[in-house]
């Protein structure tokens, strides 16, 4: 974040990181405004009257938001909408306009109310400097490079073992070599790309010989090791169950994907253990609001994305309502597991502070 201007609704900020984008994904919501530098491609009329064929010009663009979309595999968004303001001799006033902010783009966003948990979310966001997990979960089968990251998890490669018998001394020996060298030569690359922090986790002993070899390979990459962990399986498997059980936590304290599966654990446990400081589904999370009693809110990404203005906004009122009570807001991500759980629960639940029943 540069500056906020709450009185006026501006706020002045710069995505330095693709978490960064992702926050601002969540945040930026339709009809707000979003003010940048674009390029458009003007026709500009001759004597006669006849366009040219049109150049791509610069320039400072303020929209209506229609759509955001979050673009992860280019590092941008795309905000759409109608532009409000642009320089006057392009006639451009009122036709649609697609921005695109890609990372280190200022960028400035007006809305008419700023819930407290997006102003939060963005501060906390532009205080911290993150450093991605490198996660490789490892078994005898096959093994997941994997990036954790606040956005979800961005699978870098997975590598088939293909190992002889146990009983084939002679070849299984140069097998795992073989398999470990392959593993290292892709893990070096992921670092080198990301200098992110190591974790390395499996069943048995993979982890541990893994480990030794990087040891002795790549002392390096050895510094980096941060977490060595056990779980009940190698590959992509490994990776979800690992933050699912939270044998992660102390690497990734303030990984969202971790953060938010957690709560969601949390509610889908009290669920299941029938307590009654729980509850999901609009009409009994917003009775819950009513009585005072929502401790944490969990929305669905996707409910603050409906096309329809009236059911986004039951939603934001709700949200303002736990505010005004005291409750935190936690937005889910969709696209990842938990989210889609919470969505199975129709996108709201809400731990409490007491028993409503």
């Amino acid at each position: 974040m540069i500056s906020f201007d709450r009185k006026k609704g501006i706020m002045k900020v710069i995505p330095k990181n693709i978490d960064d984008l992702w926050v601002l994904y969540n945040v930026i919501n339709k009809n707000d405004q979003v003010f940048a530098r674009s390029t458009r491609v003007i026709k500009v009329e001759e004597e006669a009257a006849r366009p040219t064929k049109g150049r791509r010009v610069s320039m400072f663009i303020g929209i209506c938001v229609d759509s955001v979309t979050f673009q992860r595999e280019m590092d941008r968004l795309r905000i759409h909408g109608i532009v409000i303001e642009a320089p006057e001799r392009y006639g451009i006033m009122g036709s649609h306009h697609t921005i695109n902010i890609p990372l280190r783009r200022p960028m400035t966003i007006s809305k008419e109310v700023w819930l407290n948990h997006d102003i939060e979310r963005i501060r906390k966001a532009s205080k911290i400097i993150t450093h991605p997990i490198i996660v490789v979960s490892i078994d005898g089968d096959e093994c997941c490079i994997a990036l954790l990251q606040q956005h979800g998890i961005d699978i870098k490669a997975e590598i088939r073992a293909k190992l002889p018998s146990k009983r084939d001394f002679e070849k299984r020996g140069p097998a795992i070599s073989k398999y470990f060298k392959t593993i290292l030569q892709v893990l070096d690359l992921v670092w080198k790309n990301t200098q992110g922090l190591l974790s390395i986790i499996g069943p048995g002993f993979w982890k541990e010989d893994l480990v030794k070899y990087i040891r002795i390979e790549q002392p390096k990459l050895f510094g980096v090791i941060k977490a060595v962990r056990t779980v009940g399986n190698g590959g992509i498997a490994g990776v979800k169950e690992a933050i699912r059980s939270g044998v992660l936590d102390k690497v990734v304290k303030e990984g969202r994907v971790i953060e938010e599966t957690k709560v969601v654990n949390e509610v889908l446990s009290r669920l299941g253990a029938n307590q009654d400081k729980v509850t999901y589904g609009q009409m009994d999370v917003e009775n819950a609001i009513n009585t005072g009693a929502v401790k944490l809110l969990l929305v669905a990404d996707e409910l603050l994305r409906k096309e329809r203005d009236e059911e986004r906004k039951s939603i934001e009122d709700l949200m303002r309502k736990v505010e005004k009570i005291g409750g935190r807001i936690m937005i889910i991500n969709t696209k990842f597991e938990a989210g889609k759980q919470l969505v199975g629960l129709g996108g709201l639940a809400a731990l409490l502070r007491y028993s409503i029943t």
